[in-house]
């Protein structure tokens, strides 16, 4: 069974949209723009691109990374491994060239076989949406959270506000920064 691990930008109040400049959200580019950048802090970014076997991602992300992370050094183990698009929109004609093996998953179902499978982690980035929906049917395994001490008010939020059952995280490893981020790697409680 492979590990479905939830990666996010976050601010405290549970904001995820547009953390990295993604035009039409009225605080787009809060990670850079009102927080002190210090390196240490995204040493889990780079961990991650070393221990994911694969990349899931929302449609809304992958038409917002596939025209530039392929191109990117920063990214460059993700060009290689395979990525899974979680979408009922998106064709197969609608999937870049230059971005290594992709496959569509139309519906959570697929996702939970796919997590049946035998392999190494799969990380998910970006993908409000998606993220809810996988919580809320139960398969993130872990969440990689980098917390920004900003209150953004709305926004897309990493978790639904759906009625159900308490989840319980286990705190696996954490550390807070000089510039006010914190990160919290919780392991899901099954």
């Amino acid at each position: 069974m492979r590990t479905v691990i939830s990666t996010a930008f976050v601010s405290l109040d549970g904001v995820v949209e547009a953390p990295g400049g993604e035009p039409g959200y009225r605080n787009s580019g809060w990670t850079f723009k009102d927080v002190e950048f210090l390196p240490e802090a995204f040493e889990i970014k780079g961990r991650e691109q070393q221990e994911a076997a694969a990349m899931m991602m929302g449609r809304v992300s992958y038409e917002a990374f596939s025209p530039v992370w392929p191109a990117m050094e920063d990214f460059a183990d993700y060009k290689v491994m395979p990525k899974y698009v979680v979408s009922t929109t998106l064709a197969e004609s609608d999937l870049v060239s230059n971005w290594g093996e992709t496959t569509i998953l139309r519906t959570l179902d697929d996702v939970a076989a796919l997590k049946e499978t035998d392999g190494g982690p799969i990380i998910i980035h970006g993908s409000a949406t998606l993220n809810r929906s996988l919580s809320d049917a139960g398969l993130i395994d872990r969440y990689h959270l980098l917390v920004f001490p900003l209150l953004l008010g709305a926004g897309k939020r990493l978790f639904s506000d759906t009625d159900k059952d308490t989840q319980k995280l286990k705190l696996i490893e954490h550390e807070a920064y000089a510039n006010g981020l914190q990160k919290n790697v919780f392991d899901v409680v099954r």
